[in-house]
């Protein structure tokens, strides 16, 4: 109480420190480092992430590109190829004429696999290899300028022409999501409040809580793309809740005392025994992901984890604050609630009982059959999640059609290899399925041309002191099924000939991630169940109501993502390991507020039916005005998004806060009738329950 006393006492100067804060939480924000290429959040000690530092130490190249380039001269393909060697960051370029110091070497002498790799009918193509990553500014602004010089009929394709793009996608969009997602939760709580001022004043204690927690991410680096375009509206949507509950405390102490400021004080210290609570199953549904060895699942977490904390503190502190100062003009814009009176519903509810459990438990096996069907279908390819007319994805596009090429991938073999095994070992990738071409020094010389013709501009771009590099054009697309097939043939040629060398890539990435994240689903989903499981256990003092409420909000998760199948819409690979937990995590509190007060009415001597009226009536507005602050606060960046990664995110969101209110309103006081008894007899301080 003394703590609530001090920010009631405090409250301008506790408003004048915060305004003041959001000078340098501005500054952090804009400063912190935002990384697109999701390939970096691989564990670093695979043979991927391994080959691709030997690639950057050894031969000086980290990303690569290809250009094609469309009917145009030679001698102007030449002079674009130069001009392209001068931008900062372009490593080196290879095209037919790095075989000889000039073009007076005819084409038609090159083997002719390497002839066609880089010519068709009215193109032709070149690689460009960066000295920096893939997604690090250098090479960015490199690829800017790469579509500068090349100019028209030219088409840069690659994973750092993908993350240019999705960079500027991103940054065009963000603040629309934040613009949209702010209109429609004051829509929403316009609707659901009594007061026509009050979503406004929430709207600024959130938006500077959500201001601290994104200033506050220049400690960690850098964000990942996905959390910086998710964090504030997902914060928004989870810590809408606090603030409704901290206002309708108030407005129930200040029937009983005419002190405002005393009536706040007490709002204050319930709240925040309350919110805390509450908080907590979210905060652990965020931590979960910590626990992904797919590291993007630690950036997303701990950042939302730590703006849930924040919106707590900001709830308790510059929300009551703002609320006092504003008094009169909130007294002023006072209405009549808009939600009816929830009794009639509750008996009604109550009185189908059985057939809704007959219901729940029918659709239970379905759900999570699809449920699990949803999550074998989801997809891997980054590229798929942006619109078709993007500059990379014509530039796939037409790498396709040109040269029947999809991917690319790279071999690192050793020196010490004898030139004759390597030989063997390159023309048996040859022969695999789905392989267009293998360029390496073995291949570019061929029967007719001697290696000591070859000019030490080309060898030292294929070769380095310990490594040979090899590149390989595929005709399947990024995690594929049947590009993971390829990678696994020839994985199995390489280690014949050559243990300890590395096939690397975006596709051979792509492999490892799609076997990383099938194993963190699974660790994640346990991790979630389980630290939420103990946290229910211990806040009811129960054995039991922790399988209930969890079992009631897996079978709304089991739905929610099973739709997705029997719709046929497939998911990219983050959107159910994010929905798993944040579904959990964030609507188990719907379950939890209802149960509570169950409870408190079954301990004060009312009988079982009467218990779970009291406890659905009462608790069906607070779910209401819950769920549909997180459903509208997602729904319309689902809608609105360009990136299928961040809408289906976020409409999986919006379905599943409707999905678990419907799924508590309905099914779990069915449950509580049901499981009654037990849960007197598992429960601490109910045993004597069992007499009414």
């Amino acid at each position: 109480m003394k703590f609530s006393r001090l920010i009631v006492k405090h409250r301008v100067l506790i408003l004048i420190v915060s305004f003041f804060l959001m000078i340098p939480a501005f500054i952090g924000m804009i400063s912190t480092r935002v990384n697109y290429d999701m390939l970096t959040y691989l564990p670093q000690d695979m043979d991927t992430m391994v080959g691709q530092k030997k690639l950057q130490e050894e031969f000086g190249k980290g990303a690569f590109s290809f250009l094609v380039l469309e009917d145009m001269p030679e001698s102007r393909v030449a002079e674009t190829k130069t001009a392209i060697e001068q931008i900062d960051h372009v490593d080196s370029v290879i095209w037919y004429s790095s075989v000889s110091k000039n073009l007076s070497i005819p084409m038609e002498i090159l083997p002719s696999e390497i002839y066609n790799a880089f010519n068709s009918d009215n193109a032709t193509m070149m690689i460009i290899f960066y000295d920096t990553g893939t997604s690090e500014d250098g090479t960015l602004d490199a690829v800017l300028k790469i579509r500068e010089v090349a100019g028209e009929k030219t088409y840069l394709s690659g994973m750092s022409a993908l993350v240019l793009d999705l960079k500027d996608l991103c940054e065009r969009e963000e603040m629309i999501y934040v613009a949209i997602a702010v209109a429609l939760s004051i829509l929403a709580m316009l609707i659901f409040l009594d007061n026509w001022l009050t979503p406004f004043v929430f709207i600024v204690s959130i938006g500077m809580a959500i201001l601290v927690n994104l200033g506050s991410n220049i400690v960690l680096g850098e964000i990942s793309f996905i959390t910086k375009a998710l964090a504030a509206v997902l914060q928004l949507a989870v810590t809408m809740d606090y603030s409704i509950f901290l206002w309708h405390s108030y407005k129930e102490e200040c029937e009983h005392e005419k002190n405002k400021e005393k009536a706040m004080a007490s709002a204050i210290k319930k709240t925040f025994s309350s919110v805390v609570g509450s908080s907590i199953t979210t905060v652990a549904g965020f931590i979960a992901l910590c626990f992904m060895s797919f590291t993007m699942g630690i950036d997303l977490g701990v950042v939302m984890a730590k703006g849930v904390v924040i919106g707590v503190i900001g709830c308790v502190t510059i929300l009551p604050s703002l609320v006092l100062c504003l008094d009169k003009a909130l007294s002023k814009a006072s209405h009549r609630p808009l939600l009816p009176d929830m009794n009639k519903i509750s008996r009604k509810i109550l009185k189908v009982f059985p057939i809704l459990l007959i219901i729940f438990a029918g659709i239970t096996v379905p759900a999570y059959i699809s449920y699990r069907k949803t999550q074998s279908e989801v997809y891997y390819n980054i590229g798929g999640s942006l619109p078709a007319d993007m500059p990379h994805a014509v530039a796939n596009k037409k790498l396709e059609e040109n040269f029947h090429m999809e991917s690319t991938h790279m071999l690192l073999v050793d020196t010490s290899t004898p030139e004759r095994q390597v030989r063997d070992m390159l023309s048996e990738m040859e022969s695999v399925e789905g392989v267009k071409y293998v360029l390496g020094m073995e291949t570019l010389v061929g029967e007719r041309i001697p290696m000591e013709f070859l000019p030490s501009s080309l060898t030292s771009k294929l070769q380095s002191k310990n490594w040979k590099l090899v590149m390989i054009g595929s005709e399947y697309g990024v995690a594929t099924d049947e590009v993971n097939q390829q990678l696994s043939s020839l994985k199995d040629i390489l280690k014949k000939y050559d243990e300890g060398s590395m096939l690397i890539g975006e596709a051979p990435a792509m492999k490892d991630m799609i076997e990383t994240t099938d194993r963190d689903f699974q660790i994640v989903n346990i991790i979630s169940i389980v630290a939420i499981f103990i946290i229910i256990a211990l806040v009811e003092k129960s054995l039991s109501l922790p399988f209930i409420l969890i079992a009631v909000i897996e079978v709304a998760i089991f739905i929610n993502l099973g739709i997705s199948s029997l719709t046929g819409t497939h998911l990219p690979f983050i959107a159910p390991i994010c929905i798993s937990t944040i579904q959990l995590g964030a609507t188990v509190d719907y379950a939890i507020l209802m149960t509570t007060r169950y409870k408190t009415e079954r301990i004060s001597g009312k009988k079982r039916n009467t218990a779970v009226r009291i406890a659905l009536s009462t608790s069906i507005p607070s779910i209401i005005v819950s769920s549909a602050g997180l459903f509208v606060a997602t729904l319309g960046v689902s809608i609105y998004s360009n990136i299928d990664m961040i809408s289906s995110i976020c409409v999986l969101l919006a379905r599943g806060a409707i999905i678990s209110m419907l799924i508590v309103i309905l099914v779990l006081p069915a449950l509580l009738m049901l499981f009654d008894k037990i849960i007197c007899k598992t429960t601490k301080e109910m045993k004597q329950c069992l007499n009414n």
